[in-house]
């Protein structure tokens, strides 16, 4: 009996380590973060990874910064200490070092500035894109357009599964990491990989928050006005975000999901979605029982 039980605590601690091992590779896999995760998502565009590296960079930076103002401190704490200094000095400035601390910052500042306007510029400036599409928050949902002129012509709404729905996909095979809760949705963005996408984000009610983590993407859904990001995701998978403007109470409840998948299966897709829905206008008609695409 004891042996028994100590193979069976054994077997347990195995298999808790392994899920401990793995669930930070599957949800890196499809785009979201995970307990634990130390830094940001893992990028698989060149703007998420040119952000990273200057988020990298600038920590760098604080933290020296930081080391020196610390060892300033503590130096004076320890030199000009009353009992070192009974007379204390009657020095008021000097110009030497006044100069030294006006013109170190500045350079610390250019030098930041210089990365940071050519990122901005790398983001804002879209080269010319492959596939354009329009994406619509409203009160709690998002509509994806397909253009016409793009090989598309209809619409997609994108809403969460709510608790029901998502245990009724479990339940029927999917994987709790592929439905992940309160990410998870009814109809995913199908797009294909080292494409350029550009997606025009505006909203139909109030002020929604366009934000996906893993593409270094998030730009503000404003009602009458038309904001532009653009991305080329370099990695097949399936990517989550969230909005990130108090719009609601049901704020929480209003992810954005892209799968992202081969061009041969993009087009497969496509085609598919025109026959089925070439009735549907890109006015915002549902298309719930869209064919998905397996993870």
């Amino acid at each position: 009996m004891v042996r028994t039980a100590r193979a069976g605590a054994r077997t347990a601690l195995s298999s808790l380590a392994a899920a401990l091992l793995a669930s930070p590779a599957s949800a890196e896999a499809i785009g979201q973060p995970h307990p634990w995760q130390l830094g940001l998502q893992p990028q698989v565009t060149e703007i998420g990874e040119r952000i990273n590296s200057l988020h990298d960079a600038l920590l760098v930076i604080i933290t020296l910064i930081t080391v020196f103002v610390l060892a300033m401190i503590l130096y004076t704490l320890f030199r000009f200490h009353e009992s070192r200094n009974p007379v204390p000095s009657r020095t008021t400035h000097n110009t030497f070092l006044e100069i030294i601390w006006t013109i170190v910052p500045v350079m610390i500042l250019v030098g930041i500035a210089i990365p940071s306007f050519s990122l901005l510029r790398f983001k804002l400036v879209p080269p010319p894109a492959d596939i354009v599409m329009k994406a619509t928050g409203s009160q709690w949902l998002w509509t994806y357009d397909y253009p016409k002129d793009q090989g598309g012509g209809f619409s997609i709404v994108s809403k969460m599964l709510d608790e029901k729905e998502r245990a009724d996909l479990i339940a029927k095979g999917t994987s709790p990491e592929d439905a992940p809760r309160l990410l998870a949705v009814d109809n995913e963005v199908v797009l294909p990989v080292d494409k350029i996408i550009k997606v025009e984000v505006t909203s139909a009610d109030v002020i929604h928050g366009f934000n996906l983590p893993a593409f270094g993407v998030k730009v503000n859904a404003i009602p009458g006005r038309n904001n532009e990001v653009w991305f080329k995701v370099d990695k097949e998978g399936l990517y989550y975000g969230q909005c990130t403007q108090i719009c609601g109470d049901q704020h929480s409840e209003m992810p954005l999901a892209f799968h992202i998948v081969s061009q041969d299966r993009y087009a497969e897709w496509l085609k598919e979605a025109k026959e089925k829905y070439a009735s549907n206008s890109v006015s915002g008609a549902r298309v719930a029982d869209a064919s998905p695409i397996a993870p």
